[in-house]
């Protein structure tokens, strides 16, 4: 398991830097935003790894990796969402939305670990279309969340379900970068 954690950090940098890059040049814009549009968000770039595994024709010049990084930076937005709530005016600063998506990561990645560890590693033997589905999966099971106001009988809520669409990203790019 200790080349998961270090491939799992490899990718984490990689989407946090982007995340900074995209806060220098927009702010924390993105803070406006409710739930449901980063729900959206997620699934838009979900259903375009979709396609571009299905279809063999791309139009445009950019790969799956690119689309997790998005479903990765979208869904850590996403968790602060849940935590800080939405604004009506950007109002984080790089400094503080960075410790706010690293303490995310943080948690994120124990959880991994923690499945991990149960599991066996069996993401190392899946194939990267079913994590694309099990992340679309997700997303159907969010938005029904969110249609039910959050509420939930016996299923986790809404932040285990962004956790584990992380989680598979970040699996899916480690398959597609070996």
């Amino acid at each position: 398991m200790q080349d998961t954690s270090k491939q799992y950090d490899a990718v984490i940098d990689t989407c946090k830097s982007l995340f900074v890059k995209k806060m220098s040049d927009y702010g924390s814009a993105w803070r406006i935003l409710r739930l449901p549009s980063l729900t959206d968000q997620i699934f838009i770039k979900a259903q375009r790894i979709r396609s571009l595994q299905q279809n063999d024709v791309r139009k445009v010049d950019e790969g799956e990796v690119s689309e997790f990084i998005g479903i990765i930076n979208y869904c850590i937005m996403a968790l602060i969402q849940l935590e800080k709530g939405v604004v009506e005016q950007p109002d984080l600063s790089t400094e503080e939305a960075t410790a706010l998506y690293e303490k995310h990561v943080a948690i994120t990645k124990k959880l991994m670990e923690d499945k991990n560890h149960d599991y066996g590693e069996a993401w190392r033997d899946m194939r990267v279309s079913s994590l694309t589905d099990l992340i679309l999966q997700k997303l159907l099971r969010v938005k029904q969340i969110e249609d039910n106001q959050g509420k939930t009988l016996v299923s986790e809520g809404i932040d285990a379900n962004y956790q584990d669409m992380i989680n598979y990203a970040v699996f899916a790019i480690i398959h597609i970068n070996n």
